[in-house]
């Protein structure tokens, strides 16, 4: 059975953007690894709940997507205002727009590890 890791990559941002946590085991593996550390999905899930609550907007949009199994590359394009602090920033609730480039491993047609560089400095530039 060929499994499409685009289309489930796509899924999951889907799920992402619903704040569907109950759902996002389907994605994510049980052991699942974030830049470099173990987090577990619980872990995994609470960091996203927490971006989201940090950013009441918070919305991820796919700009480059590659897929070479069993890894998938995506650009995420971000415009968003958060509340408060954002990466140690006192955006306070002012609008910035920034990237993420982030690369994924697929197990079983599940993320496995993640390692993310979001351009901290685009950030900067617009406080």
């Amino acid at each position: 059975m060929s499994v499409n890791l685009s289309e489930i990559y796509r899924n999951y941002i889907a799920c992402l953007n619903r704040q569907d946590w109950p759902n996002l085991g389907r994605f994510v593996d049980e052991d699942v690894h974030y830049n470099g550390a173990y987090v577990g999905l619980s872990g995994y899930r609470n960091m996203l709940a927490g971006d989201f609550l940090a950013i009441p907007d918070l919305r991820f949009d796919i700009s480059l997507l590659i897929c070479q199994p069993p890894h998938v590359a995506s650009r995420l394009q971000f415009d968003c205002t958060p509340k408060g602090m954002l990466f140690g920033m006192p955006v306070n609730g002012r609008r910035v727009q920034f990237s993420e480039n982030v690369f994924y491993e697929f197990r079983d047609a599940r993320i496995r590890s993640v390692w993310s560089i979001i351009d901290k400095a685009a950030i900067a530039a617009q406080l």
